[in-house]
């Protein structure tokens, strides 16, 4: 049963605790076992790839690569309702994402100085779309659509193999709508240590993308550290949401919020903070009767564990918190929950009013459904177009502008006591001025 706590009864201690995250527990462990995989995959390439997926995965993969029957087999094996759903899926998160595709900016920032930000697509991406306890061809769509608006010229997808050695159809099938060709059947922190370094199947690419469980998390922010590796998208670690709900919430809509995010694995977490001690009751009842019917018992029994329901004294508090918790997903049950909004300063995606559940954004609304977590969204934002894209500032002086800036720029050079900075612009004022250019 999840605990119902009175936040005004914990002490700061408590406090902290409670908003403490499953995996933070064993992080240091996590970051040890990651390097351990990168190192292996980084020595051995291939031969370690295959080694990792019989001893991670248990199978035995003849290759590594999705061929070209398998894609067309696939296409075939996901039913025609289910064809249907992702095609409505990609259509919206295309329609949301294709409006995000930033403009070149050209600024005159003073007479004859002129400054431009041009936008180029990042030359190689590497897609990662978990399938561990379940296929996520959602994924797929969220990375591979952004993917393709901006124009990267090379996408690399990397997802688990069944255990007949596939790739979920699925995802498969996602792949080829959003035009990418280069697919792997390589899961965990492996796959994201090939996409970073590269190995004579795979393709190195310059960012990975897409969440993962915490070793593929961690793994992320290991190869990012590294010069030789690849840029990461974001912390996308186990799944979390944080409701806020008032005594006008439904408390069966609340308990399927939160077994809808628990259910994802078993460091997942779910979060309620409600000013009403009835509908805390209510929920907490709601979830038991709820899990009863629902297939993944086994791993909301341990998600549950790390869950809570918490009762605060007014809403200001609701959201101090749920700010300081920073969820992935923050779900706001409330009457008038729009005129809540503002309140929000650090979430991942937020789902206003009764009729927004979670999964719609995870499927359907077109919003991005990688989102930071374990806190990173008081810093990050969810993906969107422009993670895939570089963003190129040039600036272009004519001997007027230099001659205007020129002295202010040696002026700063020499506070700084950069002599050689301001020698660079010396020189060609001296060069204008043997010209007669004033």
């Amino acid at each position: 049963m999840i605990p119902i706590l009175d936040w005004s009864q914990l002490a700061e201690r408590d406090r902290k605790a409670l908003l403490q995250r499953p995996v933070q527990a064993v992080q240091a462990d996590v970051l040890a076992t990651a390097q351990r995989i990168i190192d292996r995959v980084r020595a051995d390439g291939d031969l370690a790839l295959r080694d990792l997926t019989r001893e991670l995965d248990r199978v035995d993969l003849e290759t590594l690569t999705v061929t070209g029957s398998e894609m067309q087999d696939a296409a075939v094996k996901v039913p025609l309702e289910a064809r249907l759903a992702l095609d409505r899926a990609i259509s919206n998160v295309r329609h949301f994402h294709g409006a995000q595709i930033p403009k070149r900016l050209v600024v005159e920032t003073m007479h004859g100085v002129s400054c431009e930000r041009r936008i180029a697509p990042i030359g190689a991406v590497g897609l990662y779309v978990p399938a561990g306890s379940a296929p996520l061809p959602s994924t797929a769509i969220m990375l591979g659509v952004p993917a393709q608006i901006a124009g990267c010229p090379v996408r690399v997808l990397c997802t688990p193999p069944r255990p007949d050695g596939r790739a979920d159809p699925a995802t498969l099938y996602v792949a080829q709508q959003c035009g990418i060709e280069n697919i792997y059947k390589i899961g965990g922190a492996q796959a994201i240590a090939a996409m970073a370094y590269g190995t004579d199947s795979i393709p190195k690419t310059y960012k990975v993308f897409g969440p993962g469980n915490a070793w593929v998390t961690a793994a992320k922010i290991l190869v990012s550290r590294d010069a030789a590796g690849a840029a990461c998208d974001l912390p996308a670690g186990p799944s979390e949401v944080l409701v806020i709900a008032d005594d006008e919430a439904r408390a069966d809509f609340v308990a399927s919020d939160l077994l809808a995010q628990a259910e994802h694995s078993p460091d997942a977490q779910a979060i309620l903070i409600t000013t009403s001690p009835r509908l805390a009751r209510e929920t907490q009842a709601q979830i038991e009767a709820q899990v009863r019917r629902l297939t993944r018992r086994e791993i909301l029994n341990v998600s549950l564990g790390e869950s809570r329901l918490v009762v605060v004294d007014d809403l200001a508090t609701a959201f101090a918190i749920s700010n300081a918790y920073a969820p992935e997903h923050l779900i706001l049950q409330l009457r008038d929950a729009r005129q809540w909004l503002d309140q929000v300063s650090c979430a991942g995606s937020v789902f206003l009013g009764q009729w927004s559940p979670e999964p719609m954004g995870d499927y359907w609304t077109g919003t991005n459904h990688v989102l930071p977590t374990a806190g990173a969204a008081r810093a990050y934002s969810g993906l969107s177009v422009s993670d895939f894209l570089k963003r190129i500032t040039v600036q272009e002086l004519t001997p007027a502008g230099l001659t205007q800036l020129g002295p202010t720029a040696q002026t700063l050079a020499q506070l700084e006591g950069l002599d050689a900075h301001a020698q660079a612009v010396a020189i060609r004022l001296s060069a204008l001025a043997e010209r007669g250019v004033a």
